[in-house]
């Protein structure tokens, strides 16, 4: 990823202006805070047709000075007490507006995810697709199926890529534990230490904020820095800050509850008090917000293996609001388009489930083999992973003798459709994680 060309001094260009007589003709062309629609950095707007008789420079200078007049300063400040500040030029407030109508209140969802048995089954599966793209944006190398296969069968980690990726999967639950309390340096302490148990090369940095010895620079491999973090002799008084913002305290003017997110997430990334895993942290942070602020459906999506798709795009998110006056706007454009397109894949996979459950069940007819009580109550197995079946309660179901609702169980524990096991005297019966490719399979 290349550094993006640092802007030119806002001062300087205006006193160019000035001195050029050049006023009159960049206010003459009613310059916005966008070009067509974009929200563009001066790394790329130098490369854009000029408009009317205006150098790039003077282009810049209007872009700024719109973008100035609506800006809304934050708390967040840098390493050395420059504020960093957004504008809320459109599309965000279509973009809030589209998250609260499809993350948060009363929205509808498939029954896969509002029943009690199908909320479980999503729930963790979300939780694992976090997990896993979470720590391979940090470097964890494991494959999904390898990955997936240790949590669900609670398998220990074989090495330090699956402890990330396990870390990350039991931080995810416990945010929702977590999401009623408000935010502390203990409680961001306790996320990066659930974060960064056995995972790091000095066991005594987890839990804990970087030293002053502890020099951090983030850069690339050819000696390319990009960012130097705040001294870690700040790094108490800016934690107390972030926790203060995200609390909502010594709040002078509202800020969305959405954005208030973000900026949380940027926040603690910018100041990257940790040794390592300020990444992981950080996006857990940001799950934390929104699941504070009622946007349930957070539960459910990832934001990292929309970020996994494309991670220059995030890093170049940071580097384009530090290069330009610390200017948040880049990064909560960024993030809304990845929130967007994390609710939507959600959205896409819920139907796509659906549309295989709807035509598994109008072929279940034609399976010879399952019998009309079997065929009933497979179809309510695929509505509701992880249902708890008896022989009792079938029996009664269809008013049959227990031998009969016995056979039809086991009979279906035979074709790999049900898994059985005795609690108990009672034998008990629950859909396979694989039901519906074992369906696909009879005849």
């Amino acid at each position: 990823m290349r550094k993006p060309r640092t802007p030119p001094s806002f001062p300087e260009l205006l006193d160019e202006a000035i001195s050029d007589s050049r006023l009159e003709a960049i206010f003459r062309e009613a310059i916005g805070p966008c070009v067509g629609g974009k929200y563009l950095h001066w790394h790329k707007l130098r490369h854009y047709e000029l408009p009317g008789d205006l150098s790039h420079r003077e282009w810049w200078l209007a872009v700024k000075m719109s973008r100035k007049a609506s800006a809304r300063q934050t708390p967040l400040e840098d390493g050395v007490g420059m504020p960093f500040s957004y504008s809320p030029v459109d599309p965000i407030p279509e973009r809030l507006h589209w998250v609260d109508l499809h993350a948060g209140g009363r929205i509808q969802m498939p029954e896969q995810i509002t029943s009690p048995e199908g909320k479980d089954r999503y729930y963790i599966g979300s939780l694992i697709e976090e997990a896993i793209t979470s720590s391979q944006l940090e470097g964890a190398a494991t494959t999904r199926l390898v990955a997936k296969q240790m949590i669900r069968s609670n398998r220990r980690p074989s090495d330090r890529s699956e402890r990330m990726i396990l870390n990350n999967f039991l931080t995810m639950k416990q945010l929702a534990q977590w999401k009623n309390e408000p935010l502390t340096t203990r409680l961001v302490l306790d996320i990066h230490r659930l974060v960064t148990t056995d995972t790091l090369d000095d066991p005594s940095a987890v839990g804990r904020f970087r030293a002053p010895s502890e020099s951090i620079t983030i850069g690339d491999d050819y000696g390319e820095t990009f960012h130097v973090p705040p001294p870690a002799d700040q790094l108490e008084q800016r934690m107390e800050a972030m926790c203060d913002f995200a609390n909502e305290k010594r709040s002078s003017s509202f800020i969305h509850p959405i954005l208030r997110s973000i900026i949380l997430h940027f926040w603690l990334a910018h100041d990257h008090p940790f040794v390592d895993g300020n990444g992981r942290t950080a996006r857990a942070l940001f799950y934390w917000s929104m699941l504070r602020h009622g946007y349930w459906l957070c539960e459910y999506i990832s934001i990292s293996s929309i970020i996994h798709k494309g991670p220059s795009k995030y890093g170049r998110a940071f580097l384009y609001t530090e290069s330009d006056e610390n200017d948040l706007t880049y990064f909560i454009l960024y993030h809304l388009d990845v929130l967007r397109r994390a609710i939507d894949e959600l959205h896409k996979y819920l139907k796509r489930k659906a549309d295989q459950l709807q035509l598994l069940q109008s072929k279940m007819r034609a399976i010879a083999v399952l019998n009309h009580r079997q065929r009933a109550l497979v179809a309510h197995a695929l509505r509701h992973a992880g249902y708890r079946y008896t022989i009792k309660s079938h029996g009664v179901s269809h008013n049959v003798a227990h031998q009969t609702a016995r056979t039809d169980l086991h009979g279906l524990c035979e074709m790999g459709l049900l898994d059985r096991r005795k609690m108990g005297k009672t034998w008990c019966f629950t859909p396979a994680d694989d039901i519906e490719a074992r369906l696909a399979e009879l005849r």
